[in-house]
């Protein structure tokens, strides 16, 4: 039989995804992949009882419904400061991870080189790989995870294609400061890269940090990427609805990309999220009330038993310290505390390209008596874990 793709050749499994599988073995309280546990709005699910009734069964429009790249043009238009192209600025994709790999395929060519920060959501460097790119690491500093701009520079001097920006940032919760993103847009026009941003955390972040939309920046609306989702701000991850906004010119080639990738979004879903796009301001300032409630609930209860970690800026993860526990691998950590305590983590090392063995994930998007379950289980973590 003919070999298979060489790109694959070091892939694994999405290891997010596999301690989910692990957490529903041992019936653990799964903390690890970031999905919550509690409905989405009414007015959405209201909307979407209606809509199995009525005619959107069928394919909508490719790149996306009229309707909802018209909604979505009135929401990101308010909050990016700029007037937004519902027609040709926008592509409804199947989630933002379509979004991503639509993004990098759009600008990459095979032996580009593109700049990921590390620590990383696990996807950006299989998409680097996938468009044939290769990925070029540059660290984030704990504890604040701070970017040294000379470290930052060096790898523009290799002269990438893009750069990938996560924020606020999965997996360590960092939300970047507008003089961060103004030195990152400046390497970027100096070194004349695009800049692709996940930013599907936009509405989850906690005072006294602001997100900032890389796209407003002076002068950098014409190389940046914008990706985002639904998935988290309305607690739909399953719906898989995700959009580029974008420069006419780069969203023309998107559309193709993404039209040969997946045709288009689910029809009856984009339908009924079209409800929660048109939300009033309101509606996101409770939004942030809801995680920071969740946030303090959660790290109050780390700090009572007495376990380090961070404290994220934004997102719904946080990263605890596990080295008084002197396990060499964080992955037969995680599996050790779904089985032995009862709690679902994925392990830091899946996120960093350096050899960083001492960090767990955990994500507080979670009902108050799924969180307390949580910790009270985690408050035996020393006696069933160092008992070993």
């Amino acid at each position: 039989m003919p070999a298979l793709s060489n790109r694959t050749k070091t892939f694994t499994d999405s290891v997010i995804r596999r301690m989910t599988r692990v957490s529903l073995k041992y019936g653990a309280v799964n903390l690890s992949q970031g999905f919550p546990d509690f409905d989405p709005p009414k007015e959405i699910l209201d909307r979407l009882a209606e809509v199995t009734k009525e005619d959107f069964h069928q394919y909508s429009i490719t790149w996306g419904a009229q309707n909802f790249r018209e909604a979505l043009a009135k929401k990101q238009s308010r909050l990016m400061g700029r007037k937004i192209d519902p027609n040709s600025e926008i592509v409804v994709t199947c989630g933002s991870t379509e979004a991503m790999m639509a993004a990098m395929m759009t600008v990459a060519n095979p032996g580009d080189k593109v700049i990921v920060f590390s620590p990383f959501y696990e996807n950006y460097g299989a998409d680097t790989i996938l468009s044939g790119a290769e990925p070029i690491y540059v660290p984030l500093h704990p504890p604040e995870f701070n970017f040294d701009v000379d470290e930052l520079e060096a790898a523009f001097k290799q002269k990438p294609k893009a750069l990938i920006l996560c924020n606020p940032s999965n997996p360590c919760g960092k939300v970047f400061t507008y003089d961060e993103l103004k030195i990152i847009a400046d390497l970027a026009e100096k070194y004349d890269a695009f800049v692709i941003t996940d930013e599907v955390y936009e509405h989850i972040v906690y005072e006294p940090n602001k997100h900032v939309y890389f796209a407003s920046l002076p002068g950098m609306w014409e190389r940046t990427i914008s990706c985002s989702s639904l998935s988290k701000t309305y607690s739909i991850t399953g719906w898989r609805l995700g959009y580029i906004i974008a420069p006419f010119k780069i969203v023309d080639v998107a559309k193709k990309v993404h039209d040969f990738l997946t045709v288009g979004a689910a029809a009856p879903l984009q339908e009924a999220a079209v409800t929660g796009l048109n939300f009033p301001d309101d509606y996101y300032k409770r939004l942030q009330e809801k995680y920071t409630k969740m946030r303090d609930l959660f790290l109050k209860g780390l700090d009572d038993i007495g376990i380090v970690h961070t404290v994220p800026q934004g997102a719904y993860y946080v990263l605890l310290d596990i080295s008084e526990f002197g396990f060499e691998s964080d992955l037969e950590f995680c599996e050790a505390l779904a089985r032995d305590v009862g709690v679902g983590a994925v392990p830091g090392s899946s996120f960093f390209k350096e050899n960083v063995n001492n960090l767990i994930r955990l994500h507080f998007a979670k009902k108050d008596e799924t969180l307390f379950e949580a910790l009270n289980r985690l408050e035996n973590l020393r006696k069933k874990i160092l008992a070993r």
